[in-house]
């Protein structure tokens, strides 16, 4: 059968609490943050659709992690759903600066090939976070 899907990735953070308030005031959901702040469980989970971010914070330690991991290395595409109008007012809503965009992509859906257009940010630990809205029109440039 093979892969069917992505289920979810790990990225290290140097700012935990203001990771949570990021995404939280996005929209994302989150798993094992009291557990993580009582001190029971070692990481928190950021969720989103059946997707999830594992984030490891400071001081956590693993055998089964990339050995080069550091807070800011991550490159991530979310697909926003409801249009480009509504995602750009909830980043500016939120206070959130666009670093580029928005600007037409090829993204993952229809096997590689889906256009949409997309809008890039950076979270608390400087991550790359780009935002793809299928089904937009063109908007004329692509970078």
């Amino acid at each position: 059968m093979g892969v069917s899907g992505f289920d979810h990735i790990a990225l290290p953070t140097a700012h935990p609490e203001e990771l949570i308030s990021f995404y939280g005031a996005l929209g994302f959901s989150f798993t094992d943050v009291d557990e993580w702040r009582a001190g029971t469980y070692p990481i928190f989970s950021i969720a989103f659709g059946n997707n999830k971010i594992n984030v490891h914070p400071p001081g956590f330690v693993a055998n089964l992690r990339g050995p080069t991991a550091v807070p800011g290395c991550g490159d991530l595409c979310f697909v926003w759903e409801g249009g480009l109008a509504p995602l750009l007012d909830t980043l500016k809503e939120q206070g959130v600066d666009l670093i580029g965009g928005p600007v037409d992509r090829v993204g993952g859906r229809a096997s590689g090939t889906g256009n949409g257009v997309s809008v890039y940010v950076r979270d608390p630990d400087d991550n790359l976070v780009e935002f793809i809205c299928y089904g937009e029109p063109p908007v004329g440039r692509v970078r």
